[in-house]
């Protein structure tokens, strides 16, 4: 089974997002994908900066080492199983050994955030994902909502309820993959071990 899984509701945002971490230059506002019918592999790999703090395109993956960090080594990159929203009654037989969960919500549509909330509360709350998984909501499409829209979808995914209730720690991040905006945090909790 795979360490990193990536769930949401149909038309999430979900393929668009790991299409644009596995390659930023590969989406744009004419960028189209096709709902995920079943499964799908992403090869991430981790952005390299350099000194003067510019990004750089990852290496092919046959020069990839891992990083040195603090007297850890981190990994250049991360495999990622993402799971269909349609497949969502058969999620939980994917749950086996998953080290990273990342969750993404729709923020432009209204209709499918509370949605999307049962059905997040349902995966926070497997007994297989409580103890050592970390959980990664993203709250996708921003560059297509409204200002306030984070505060609304938080709001109606009862988020601080939720906080109380559970025994994960659910780091939130805000992203675009046409933008770009919110890639770098995600890059960064990827990588983490």
């Amino acid at each position: 089974m795979s360490t990193c899984i990536c769930l949401g509701p149909k038309r999430a945002g979900k393929t668009h997002l790991l299409k644009a971490l596995q390659d930023p230059e590969s989406i744009d506002e004419t960028t189209f994908s096709m709902p995920t019918i079943g499964t799908g592999i992403y090869r991430i790999h981790f952005p390299t900066k350099s000194p003067n703090g510019d990004k750089h395109k990852p290496p092919p993956a046959e020069t990839q080492a891992n990083i040195p960090h603090g007297g850890k080594n981190l990994p250049k990159s991360i495999q990622i199983l993402e799971i269909g929203g349609s497949m969502a009654p058969l999620w939980r037989q994917y749950f086996e050994d998953v080290k990273k969960l990342i969750y993404v919500v729709d923020t432009s549509n209204l209709c499918q955030i509370s949605a999307a909330g049962v059905l997040f509360y349902s995966i926070l709350t497997e007994p297989r994902l409580q103890h050592n998984t970390k959980i990664l909501l993203v709250l996708a499409k921003m560059d297509y909502s409204y200002r306030q829209m984070r505060n609304e979808a938080l709001l109606m995914l009862q988020m601080q309820k939720l906080q109380k209730q559970i025994r994960q720690q659910v780091t939130i991040v805000e992203a675009s993959a046409v933008t770009k905006v919110g890639l770098d945090p995600i890059y960064d909790w990827l990588q983490r071990p």
